[in-house]
């Protein structure tokens, strides 16, 4: 469960042979032109895509630029409230009710650690008491990360500033998946007792998460994809760990998915696609299954 979550937010990656690579043209099976596919790090800054070489010449090639989900629709004043409300508990619950006395008192303890504040606070027992195991959990995650990142600007960030770039070019944008579908995904595919474990993994281990999470940012801006791979395949050996069926259904199944969407996008015209780097490698990774499927898959130098 601890590396279902994070590596949602982040990345999960190679058994290939692939070493300071981002960039991949795609091209092969009847395409007028090549498509390209890079690999993105959620809360890296828009400022990092001029280290990725040959990204410059891609942006220029391609004529539209697809992303995981049409950044702008997820920033909607819309999407954003149905985020917040798949990440509540249902009805009257509130997390003090879900968890029992002593794990509260788990959390209580982590968020005063990482937040310097925790629920025995009144206004953040209102903002977020009514909040899920996995929301919460998702939460801290991305409060732990923007801590080892430093000032994130939410409105510089690299998967977005792609599609802000093709939108200024009056180029077309589009998204592989939904709000809708990754809400699925990451909050209603799990149970809440599943839930309650992932939480308490993330609290009793934070200083492994801590470094993990460390190791993983000095990775992807070394663009070192072997750093990677070992990092994020760092196990806890317990039921902290994803199940192969997690793995699936936050991974390996959206890839396939992704897949059989692709060739009609790249059809149409020639395309940047700019998702989370961790669904590019391995043996059921994008770029494996876009080679099983006939195109030739280049790393661009």
């Amino acid at each position: 469960m601890k590396k279902t979550i994070i590596t949602a937010l982040l990345l999960s990656m190679v058994t290939v042979n692939l070493s300071a690579q981002l960039l991949y043209k795609i091209s092969g099976k009847g395409l007028a032109a090549p498509s390209y596919i890079v690999g993105t790090y959620h809360l890296a800054p828009s400022t990092f895509a001029d280290s990725i070489p040959g990204i410059r010449k891609a942006m220029a090639d391609c004529q539209q630029t697809y992303g995981e989900l049409v950044t702008a629709q997820v920033m909607s004043a819309d999407s954003v409230a149905i985020l917040q409300q798949a990440m509540l508990l249902p009805d009257d619950m509130t997390i003090d009710k879900v968890l029992s006395a002593e794990e509260m008192t788990r959390l209580n303890n982590y968020m005063k650690t990482l937040m310097g504040i925790d629920f025995t606070n009144p206004v953040l027992k209102q903002q977020m008491g009514k909040m899920s195991p996995q929301g919460l959990n998702t939460t801290l995650t991305m409060l732990g990360f923007m801590k080892k990142e430093g000032n994130v600007n939410p409105n510089a960030l690299l998967d977005d500033y792609f599609q802000k770039e093709a939108l200024a070019q009056g180029k077309g944008v589009g998204g592989l998946e939904t709000i809708e579908f990754q809400i699925r995904v990451l909050f209603k595919g799990v149970t809440l007792e599943r839930q309650k474990e992932g939480l308490m993994c993330l609290i009793d281990n934070a200083e492994f998460n801590e470094e993990l999470t460390e190791k993983v940012r000095s990775a992807y801006y070394a663009q070192d994809l072997a750093a990677l791979k070992e990092a994020i395949e760092t196990k806890l050996h317990n039921h902290c760990d994803s199940t192969p069926e997690e793995d699936a259904q936050l991974l390996y199944n959206r890839n396939a998915d992704w897949v059989t969407k692709m060739p009609a996008i790249m059809n149409q015209k020639p395309t940047l696609f700019a998702v989370g780097a961790g669904h590019l490698p391995g043996p059921k990774g994008v770029l494996t299954l876009l080679r099983n499927a006939g195109y030739q898959v280049e790393a661009v130098k």
